[in-house]
């Protein structure tokens, strides 16, 4: 039984990542989903697609590189837990090492980048931290 979904997507995708894979599966799921959705918008990662293994749905999530061989993701950290979730106002959404990062949110518009919270005027739920 897996307590924390978005954690475990955060290390399978850190994992593969750090293994130079092309891509990474994992189990499907809607909010996965949005959150690897707000990853390629921000450039992150290189493709989301919906896939089928052994009947059941899993979702294929293609890790980009630069030039030199090197991931695009130096780090991801989970920020609103199961155990502490962590919430922020419109005024309150942190800029992640600079503006070099995203924050993902969990808005009442859905699932957000901080720049796309800060432009809705909405807060919510920190999900994670990329950079």
């Amino acid at each position: 039984m897996m307590n924390d979904p978005i954690g475990d997507m955060l290390a399978r995708i850190r994992n593969s990542a750090l293994a130079r894979h092309s891509s990474v599966s994992l189990p499907h799921s809607k909010l996965k989903r949005a959150v690897a959705q707000v990853l390629a918008e921000g450039g992150f990662l290189e493709d989301v697609r919906d896939d089928e293994r052994d009947g059941f749905p899993v979702l294929v999530l293609g890790l980009r590189y630069g030039s030199d061989g090197r991931g695009l993701i130096d780090g991801l950290r989970r920020v609103s837990k199961p155990s502490r979730r962590v919430y922020v106002g419109k005024d309150e959404i942190p800029r992640v090492r600079n503006g070099l990062g995203i924050a993902v949110l969990s808005t009442s518009k859905g699932v957000l980048s901080d720049r796309a919270a800060r432009e809705a005027e909405v807060g919510g739920e920190i999900l994670c931290e990329v950079w």
